[in-house]
This record gives structure tokens, sequence and C-alpha cells, in this order.
């Protein structure tokens, strides 16, 4: 296996994944870039991107993608075709047609793994065996709208024999995967939700809040505690969250993206500047 010292880490996160674009023009510009791009959900596909072009140019066709139409049509579905949409599968909202165009995009006609310029490694949730799968060879694309299959908004993926839902159901910030793949310098993209505190809940959503948040994040902060000495992690911070991100429809908040980006980029360039 090649020497890997590079990793970049994608976790997921909808929407606030519009954070990646402006960490990864951050990261560019100050001369890091990736051996080894490890996603999961929308930190997966942004990987693709990376991982097929690993170069400054590719935040033009990110900040494209993401203000674009095709973006918008993931979740674009108006109120009634998603009630028609659950009531004929009983399972999910959207069609995952226009996601899987999107990560066909993003791979720039790359149908494998192999066929990427630097190696990429995502993450989903195996239905039938409960536990996390580590895609890195063989067809691309199902693999990786296996990572963002969102339960209930998107179907479980079928893969072979197996189903498989989002990655972040097991895996939201795969640290630990970057640095098993032999990363010894790590930079983790995150999209906000480590950098915002938890309190005791006081009415019933707060509980499904507080519940879902420490289900996310206890992973993270475990292996960023077991992280070998010899292996330096940069946690590049988003900018802070942007009123009404707590809400359950946050995820859709494509207004949002272009604020993100340049948010993520002020910060994370600033913490680069001041880590060298």
């Amino acid at each position: 296996m090649t020497s890997v010292t590079i990793g970049f880490v994608l976790g997921g996160g909808g929407v606030r994944g519009a954070v990646h674009v402006g960490m990864l023009k951050a990261l560019f510009e100050t001369g890091v870039r990736p051996d080894v791009v490890v996603g999961t959900s929308i930190g997966a596909i942004t990987g693709v991107a990376v991982a097929a072009e690993p170069e400054p140019s590719v935040i033009d066709r990110l900040t494209e993608a993401w203000s674009s139409r095709a973006a918008g049509a993931v979740y674009g579905d108006p109120w009634y075709r998603q009630l028609r949409r659950a009531a004929r599968s009983r399972i999910h909202l959207y069609d995952p047609e226009p996601l899987r165009d999107l990560i066909r995009d993003a791979a720039q006609g790359r149908d494998t793994f192999e066929a990427l310029e630097v190696p990429l490694v995502v993450s989903a949730a195996s239905i039938e065996r409960s536990r996390e799968t580590w895609f890195d060879s063989g067809p691309l694309v199902e693999a990786v709208l296996a990572s963002a299959s969102v339960p209930g908004a998107l179907p479980p993926t079928r893969i072979g024999d197996e189903h498989f839902l989002d990655g972040g159901l097991v895996d939201s910030i795969p640290l630990g995967e970057a640095v098993r793949r032999g990363a010894t310098t790590v930079y983790v993209l995150q999209v906000g939700r480590i950098e915002e505190p938890l309190t005791a809940p006081r009415t019933p959503a707060d509980v499904a809040r507080v519940s879902f948040e420490i289900a996310r994040r206890h992973r993270f902060f475990r292996e960023l505690e077991d992280t070998p000495d010899d292996v330096t992690v940069h946690v590049l911070p988003t900018g802070g969250a942007l009123p009404g991100d707590e809400r359950l429809g946050a995820f859709r908040r494509m207004d949002t993206t272009e604020l993100r980006i340049q948010r993520a980029y002020a910060s994370a360039r600033d913490y680069l500047t001041r880590s060298r």
C-alpha cells in the first residue's frame, strides 16, 4: 500500500456541507493537497469531486454545483409530490435520481474508485449487517449514493444483496478511518455541529435534538482523543451556524450556501495562516 501523508476528512450534514467548499479553497490556496479523501454523506459527494480533481480548479466546479438547478432538485419537490411519493413508497419523500445525477457530475465521468486521481473512501450503513461499510474500490456512483441515502428522505441504496443508508448513521466525521488509511496529517472538514455546545433539554424538541447530536458526535470525539501521537489533526472552523440551522427543514435551505462558503473560507484561511 502506498504511504499516505495528508488526509482530508469530509463530514456529513446536508446543506451545511457547503462549508466544505470554503475550507477546500483555503486549503488549496495554502498549498495543501490530499493524498487520501474520506467522506460521509454530503462529504462523500464533495469527496468525489475532490478525488477526481484534487486541484484548485475544483473550487469553481463545486461553487457552481451548489448554486445549480441540479443541486436544488435533490430536495426540490413540492410538498404534494413528497406526500404522493411517501404514500406510494411508505418509506421516503424524494426521488434519488437527481442526487445520482449530481454524483455523476461530481465524478466527472469516472465510473470506479480506481479511476480517481487520489484514493477515496466513503462510508455507508448496512441495514442487513447493522454496521458500517467502507467503499474504496469498484463501482463509484452507487457507493456514494449509499453514503448519502438519508433515512426517510431517500430510499435505501441496494448494492449486491445489501441495502445501505446514510453513512452519518455510523460515522458522521470519519477521522479514525483516515488514520487507519495511513494519514499522518489530517484536515477535518466538519459542518459546524461539533462547534455548537449542547445543554440539558428543556422541551420535547430539545430531547430529540440533543439525543441526535450526542449520537452524531460521540464517535468523533473518542477518535480525536485516541489519535496516535504521531498524527496531527486540524479541525477546520466553519464560521459558525446560521439562524434557523436548528430547524428540522434546514437541510433544504439552498439559499444559505453562498454565505456558508464565504464564512468557512475566511475562518479556515485564518486558522491555516495561524497554524503554520
